[in-house]
């Protein structure tokens, strides 16, 4: 659709949200409101997508800095034709228009797709419409005898045999440009509301003979609006459920899908099962056989065939190898890779550490800044020492080698392939290959004069 122009009124204050964060980022599935409608629109393709801003604009456009959006300012809201208005000076004279809202999140590209599809000369528009039992607020559509439509009329400006009409104004339309630098600059804001009204061109196009088409949309919370908290929440169960259907279509168990939530992307396999209660933020892929327990977090992750993740896990901007089990109670902080066929148990906490293949951390250890080899086997109680204070160590722990439970390892420190640390030891030099390794004093001693380490530049 290279003729096409999309122009997205994001200027609302949102004052029922109640909240310093401007209506249009305010985070729905993790992400502003406004975020998702530019992906919508964005999917179509065009020339470009023009943002109309108003309160809180430095604060958005902060938000989307590379996104090769153009941006413009409305310092004064008056209402919804003068927000197209100063957009105007963006649009080329020729081509079409789509003017979407950036409270209205889950519209669907498809959809968008039909409305463009019926403008397709310089002699007619299209408007996104919609059946409600209660139309109250929104704007009706009113047709003459033979269903043709003549206006919109606005809530507050309706006569009592209008407000009874049930189809209402989506506010989503797709208009001709040289219609809109034509009819723009005529609109009167002489009205209850004292605006200029988006919907009086309408009247216009009827008036002049352009062709009306009206297209129902195809389900009701593609174009709801968010005003405040409740609105919020009530769309974001709507999206979580439509993401979680997505998924169980593809082949995916959800267990409970009203207690899932899908706050990213998540690639997958055949034959993976998520448990209640589990939350996905930002790119999630899961290969095949993946089994995933209660109450996990996964953000930014990639688990391999097979994996397993026992409940209240968390695994943050991290890889498990095919094959490996997790949990429950573990966590994996950012840069934690494992190999295949890990096993990292209950209350062990990785950060930044290699465990490779075979490698086995059963339960209440810390491993930070640590290079894991094969078949290595870490006992209860086990601390890599990685922070002297100023500066983070690594601890090298070589194939096949056993670190006996209550050990500190402090870094930089090497322990040899096949070496032996016995429990309880505090190990400061390197663990000699085939050897069992003990330290245990039996005295203290504290050193006068000692100077803090002091942070690399």
């Amino acid at each position: 659709m290279q003729d096409l122009s999309v122009i997205v009124l994001a200027a609302g204050k949102g004052t029922r949200m109640k909240s310093r964060l401007p209506k249009v980022l305010q985070p729905l599935a993790g992400r502003p409101l406004l975020a998702h409608v530019l992906d919508a629109a964005s999917a179509l393709g065009g020339k470009g997508i023009t943002v109309v801003y108003g309160h809180g604009g430095e604060q958005v456009r902060a938000h989307f800095p590379a996104e090769g959006l153009g941006w413009v300012e409305q310092a004064e809201q008056k209402g919804t034709g003068h927000a197209v208005q100063v957009a105007l000076p963006q649009l080329p004279p020729d081509g079409r228009t789509l003017i979407l809202y950036g409270d209205v999140p889950l519209i669907r590209p498809q959809t968008l797709q039909g409305l463009i599809g019926k403008v397709v000369d310089g002699r007619s528009l299209s408007l996104l419409t919609l059946e409600m039992a209660d139309p109250t607020g929104y704007g009706r559509i009113l047709r003459d005898a033979k269903g043709a439509v003549q206006r919109i009329v606005e809530q507050k400006d309706g006569t009592p045999a209008e407000l009874a009409v049930r189809e209402v104004n989506t506010g989503i339309f797709c208009v001709p440009n040289a219609l809109l630098h034509a009819w723009l600059p005529k609109l009167r804001n002489d009205n209850k509301q004292g605006e200029y009204y988006l919907t009086d061109i309408i009247g216009l196009a009827a008036a002049e003979g352009v062709a009306i088409h009206t297209v129902p949309a195809p389900q009701a919370w593609e174009v709801e609006g968010v005003n405040d908290k409740l609105q919020l929440a009530a769309l974001e169960r709507q999206h979580q459920r439509n993401q979680a259907e997505a998924l169980m279509r593809a082949g995916v168990t959800l267990l409970d899908p009203a207690r899932f939530d899908l706050r990213g992307t998540l690639e997958h396999g055949q034959d993976v099962e998520i448990d209640v209660n589990v939350v996905i933020e930002g790119r999630v892929r899961f290969g095949d056989g993946v089994r995933i327990g209660p109450n996990v977090l996964l953000r930014n992750a990639v688990l391999g065939d097979g994996v397993v993740v026992k409940a209240n896990t968390v695994i943050e901007d991290s890889e498990v190898g095919a094959g490996s089990d997790l949990g429950p109670f573990a966590r994996l902080r950012p840069d934690s890779v494992l190999g295949e066929n890990v096993h990292v148990g209950n209350f062990v906490e990785l950060k930044k550490a290699r465990l490779a293949k075979g490698a086995k951390v059963g339960h209440l250890a810390y491993l930070g800044d640590a290079v894991i080899g094969e078949r290595v086997n870490v006992s209860a109680g086990v601390i890599t020492c990685n922070y002297d204070g100023a500066n983070k160590h690594v601890t090298t722990i070589q194939d096949d080698a056993f670190i006996g439970s209550d050990t500190q390892l402090v870094a930089p420190v090497t322990i040899e392939r096949g070496a032996y640390v016995a429990a309880g030891s505090t190990i400061t030099k390197t663990a000699p290959a085939g050897a069992l390794t003990i330290c245990r004093a039996r005295d203290q001693k504290s050193i006068p004069g000692w100077k803090r380490p002091v942070k690399k530049k």
